[in-house]
């Protein structure tokens, strides 16, 4: 295979996996949350629910909008791919 194809094929396969990778909280369903270690039953009702009333700003508002959501547990959720209007919890897009 040329070698500008395998690079090709390798850059697609890396963008394809990014972005299914990343799971925004303003547009992620239920199984989706739920799918995602650390986040159960309750914790993704939890943010559902406070979705419903207004989508989260960033991840101080849903921090301070969802109870049991420490800086610990954000960050763990967001190397998980978790983000917040496409920003991980670190501030990177």
């Amino acid at each position: 295979m040329p070698r500008a194809l395998t690079l090709l094929l390798t850059a697609l396969v890396s963008l394809v996996c990014t972005a299914s990778w990343a799971l925004d909280i303003n547009t992620a369903t239920e199984a989706e949350l739920d799918g995602l270690k650390g986040i159960g039953p309750a914790m993704s009702g939890a943010m559902l629910t406070e979705r419903h009333k207004q989508p989260f700003k960033d991840w101080a508002d849903l921090r301070r909008r969802v109870k049991g959501l420490g800086e610990k547990k954000a960050a763990r959720l967001s190397a998980e791919g978790l983000t917040v209007n496409g920003q991980t919890f670190g501030g990177k897009p």
